[in-house]
């Protein structure tokens, strides 16, 4: 039994005595979301094998979130739980995304062999304890900071295990320390090790490297209403440190309002990948196989964006410097991470790369539409590197580009209020050696149940 079951169970206990208290029960939470989920990938000819070339699932999506008050007391204990489920409603071997029945998982579903489970789910629970402005919370958990991004782009959402303190004790600041043991992947039921891009072996999951630590802290200052600034520290053992630094601003500017994001990473090894291949990143290294090497990467981002009457135009620039490609929590089986390009296929943070971006969104309630949102984002990262395993520069000064499109609707209201639609379209282009070329869709309809 890990230590995130343990105290689980030693909270479970002490609730036992206390649900009856004011608070934990009057101020419990409970939602039933629903959302059915159509995904399509049309993986194209550039010069790799053809081993998967179209792959398209559908599926129901079933997540109960309860979130319990607090006890009364000086400290005031709770339990949070989210119950997951997804049913397939279509796929097949072709389709399925996993021809050679790898461990990763298809493009939606676990694979049993070569094809889609019917159905998975899981269970996670929350153990939480309050004192005063800070809380401390030890069992499943989805953080979204710039060092940890919980991924929620498929059927169920990425979870993970560990445990988390968020305090609030001095007015304008927020400070969040925390260890993660485990992550269960958006595909997945299993709890699995944590690993990065290059050492997690890819669709082999057996074949990879992993850990159980990872710890990461930060703090938010909110300077005024208008600026944020951030620090951040991640480290996964044996793999890379990672500092953040962050700045948000907001300016009142003419009829609108011009918001301002700038990003940098610094990243380097620790342990194991200073020296074991085994555990080395993706990246650019000349001397070594596949371009792969420790961890060494700076990256630095700015994103402006400035709304005006349901317009929001907007444009990006960012480098990733460094002989290694920028490292996050990297499991191979579909992640997130805090950059201003990690987009619908693509994440543009390869060793070297330089990548400017384009963006438009329009809110159709200024015209009469209130829930229709549409948008457009256009990326272009440059000076791409790629060696084989034989060591042979294979990408000299390759380039990539991504296209993305989202329309939304939300039924404002009526006996549907809060039915939502969504369509996103990708199309992703590249010189890159042993890259394909992919177009991909996908169909959300989504719908929240308050059960409590």
């Amino acid at each position: 039994m890990n230590k995130s079951t343990v105290a689980v169970a030693v909270a479970l206990g002490l609730l036992a005595q206390q649900a009856s208290a004011d608070g934990f029960i009057e101020d419990s939470k409970a939602t039933l979301k629903l959302r059915n989920f159509y995904i399509n990938n049309d993986n194209r000819d550039s010069g790799a094998a053809k081993n998967s070339n179209y792959a398209a699932e559908w599926g129901q999506g079933f997540q109960l979130d309860f979130a319990s008050g607090f006890t009364q007391g000086t400290v005031g204990f709770g339990i949070d739980a989210i119950g997951l489920l997804g049913v397939k409603l279509d796929s097949s071997t072709a389709k399925h995304g996993n021809p050679a029945g790898t461990s990763s998982g298809g493009t939606v579903f676990p694979s049993d062999g070569n094809h889609a489970v019917d159905d998975f789910s899981s269970l996670g629970l929350t153990a939480k304890a309050k004192i005063s402005q800070t809380e401390l919370r030890i069992g499943t958990l989805q953080p979204k900071l710039p060092v940890i991004v919980t991924n929620d782009g498929r059927l169920l959402p990425q979870t993970f295990q560990g445990g988390q303190i968020t305090s609030n004790e001095f007015k304008d600041f927020t400070f969040v320390g925390g260890q993660i043991e485990h992550a269960k992947g958006r595909n997945s039921s299993n709890n699995e090790g944590l690993s990065i891009a290059g050492a997690n072996a890819g669709s082999n999951y057996d074949a990879g490297k992993f850990v159980n630590k990872f710890y990461y802290g930060g703090v938010d200052y909110k300077v005024t209403k208008d600026l944020l600034l951030q620090y951040y520290y991640g480290n996964l053992e044996d793999f890379y440190k990672q500092n953040f630094l962050g700045l948000v601003h907001n300016w009142a500017i003419g009829p609108g309002v011009l918001k301002t994001d700038l990003r940098y990473f610094n990243s380097t090894d620790d342990g194991k990948n200073g020296s074991d291949p085994a555990y080395y990143s993706s990246g650019s290294y000349q001397s070594q196989a596949s371009g792969k090497g420790k961890v060494d990467n700076n990256l630095y981002s700015g994103l402006l964006l400035y709304t005006v009457a349901g317009h929001t135009f907007g444009g990006g620039y960012q480098v990733s410097n460094g002989s290694s490609d920028f490292p996050w929590l990297n499991q191979g089986d579909g992640s997130s991470n805090y950059t201003i390009t990690d987009m619908q296929i693509q994440k543009f943070g390869r060793a070297g790369e330089r990548t400017w971006q384009a963006r438009y969104s329009y809110d159709f309630a200024k015209i009469g539409v209130p829930g229709l949102t549409a948008g457009a984002v256009y990326l272009r990262g440059d000076n791409i590197d790629t060696y084989n395993a034989n060591k042979v520069q294979t990408s000299n000064g390759a380039s990539e580009w991504e296209r993305d499109l989202t329309v939304a609707y939300v039924v404002q209201e009526g006996a549907l209020k809060n039915l939502g639609f969504m369509w996103k379209n990708a199309m992703w282009r590249n010189d890159i050696a042993g890259q394909r070329d992919q177009d991909e869709n996908r169909l959300i309809v989504s719908y929240s149940i308050p059960l409590l």
